[in-house]
Formats: C-alpha cells, structure tokens, sequence
C-alpha cells in the first residue's frame, strides 16, 4: 500500500462580493459570489490574487453547498495563474443558519473542503498542473480563507 502525503503550498484570504441569487432550480438553490481581490502566501509561492472571479454555488436539496469557483493569482514574481476550485461545504443546519445569517462561526463546526486545479504556464510553476491538490476552507461574512496542500 502506498499512503499518499501532504505538502503544505498555501494559505489565502480574499475578499467576497455579496452574494448574487439565481434561484430554485431543479438541483437546488444557484447563486454567485463574486471573488474581489485577496493574496496568498506559503512556502512555495505567494502574491495576490488578480481581476475578478466568482464561486458558482449549488445548494442541494440535501443542505450540501457545492462550490465551483473560477479565478486568477498571480505571484510575487509575475505569474499568472488560473484556478478552478471544486468541492464541498455542510454542515449541521442551526450552524448553517448562522453562518447565512452573517454570523462568525468557527470552521471546525462545519465541514469545507475542495480540490483546486490549477493551470499554469510553462515554467517556474508548472509543478502545480502535475499535481493533486486539497484545500481546507473558512468562510466569513464577506471573506473566505483557503489553505491549499499539493497530495505527494
């Protein structure tokens, strides 16, 4: 058996629009949340994040929120990297209520996790399209804050 280890890249903090309503669909309840700006920093890379993105959620008839947010960084040094995020955010109703009703609430009580992919040029940092990566989040009233591993 091969047991998989974890490399530590990342942590990020970025700043979120209000979140704007789609509507009931057939899979749940859609809605975007805009990604304004942020920055990242850790052992193999750090900079900021760049232009506009968004987190396309779907929250299921189930209460999981299932998020998939596209967006740019670009490091310290000038490069420019694209990010698809996809994962998973629940948790026990009365501690979703608060978090929806902009309450501060720790990240223990809830369970978010995701797989970011990443698409980077040629280069110094391609070692992040050869990769797995997992990502522990918090969410905030108005803030997110990610923490990223590369799977080795």
């Amino acid at each position: 058996m091969i047991e998989p280890g974890l490399e530590f890249v990342y942590e990020a903090s970025g700043a979120l629009g209000d979140p704007v309503p789609i509507g009931d669909t057939p899979d749940g309840q859609r809605r975007m949340i805009p990604i304004h700006d942020g920055g990242f920093e850790g052992p193999l890379m750090r900079g900021v994040f760049v232009g506009e993105g968004a987190d396309w959620q779907l929250t299921r008839h189930d209460g999981v929120t299932v998020a998939d947010a596209f967006y740019a960084i670009r490091t310290d040094d000038g490069v420019t990297i694209q990010i698809r995020n996809r994962g998973l955010r629940h948790g026990p109703p009365e501690v979703l209520a608060r978090m929806m009703s902009g309450e501060e609430v720790d990240s223990g009580e809830y369970y978010f996790r995701t797989v970011p992919e990443f698409s980077a040029p040629i280069g110094k940092y391609d070692w992040l399209n050869r990769s797995i990566f997992i990502c522990a989040g918090a969410r905030f009233k108005n803030a997110i804050k990610l923490w990223v591993w590369r799977v080795t």
